[in-house]
């Protein structure tokens, strides 16, 4: 079960749009996983680094950067700076007490949510808060631990089934 964690002694006295991981202190390392494919082509892998991403940025292909695991809000302020994420988003990415929302910006959109999953060691159900931007030619997830509910789609993008691969990034968008 989730415990109320205290906040005012990390972010008192800070400007807004501070980034500090507000949530249970973790241990485990941050991974960072990449998916760039159009209708012919795939690639997947993991980086050990926020800037290998970096190249992806400006590619004609749909790039998905999922990272697990926001408990180092380092790495989430350098992607950030470097996809135009304003800083209060990053804030609320990292900040894992926010309630769902959506925002639609100029050149981006923003998602958090709360993802559920049963544990059946513990016979309990945890919550997740889950964090996406989608962009004009790109997706990034913010998770706080590694498993979720995107596998499926994740499979479909690699197997080139369904609509994903063909329609690019137009069956994420919102707008």
């Amino acid at each position: 079960m989730r415990k109320f964690i205290k906040t005012t002694s990390r972010k008192a006295g800070l400007p807004p749009g501070s980034a500090v991981y507000i949530g249970e202190k973790k241990a485990e390392d941050v991974k960072i996983r990449v998916i760039d494919y159009d209708e012919v082509t795939f690639q997947a892998h993991e980086v050990s680094t926020i800037q290998e991403c970096f190249p992806f940025k400006d590619t004609p292909t749909v790039t998905w950067i999922n990272i697990d695991g926001i408990h180092r809000p380092e790495i989430v302020e350098t992607i950030g700076r470097h996809f135009n994420i304003h800083h209060l988003i990053i804030e609320d990415i990292v900040h894992t007490g926010q309630r769902p929302k959506v925002e639609d910006l100029e050149d981006h959109i923003f998602v958090v949510l709360k993802m559920f999953s049963y544990d059946e060691k513990t016979n309990e159900i945890n919550a997740e808060q889950v964090g996406i931007i989608l962009g004009s030619n790109f997706v990034i997830s913010f998770q706080e631990r590694e498993g979720d509910v995107f596998n499926p789609l994740r499979e479909r993008i690699r197997s080139g089934k369904g609509r994903v691969r063909k329609k690019g990034l137009i069956i994420w968008r919102i707008v």
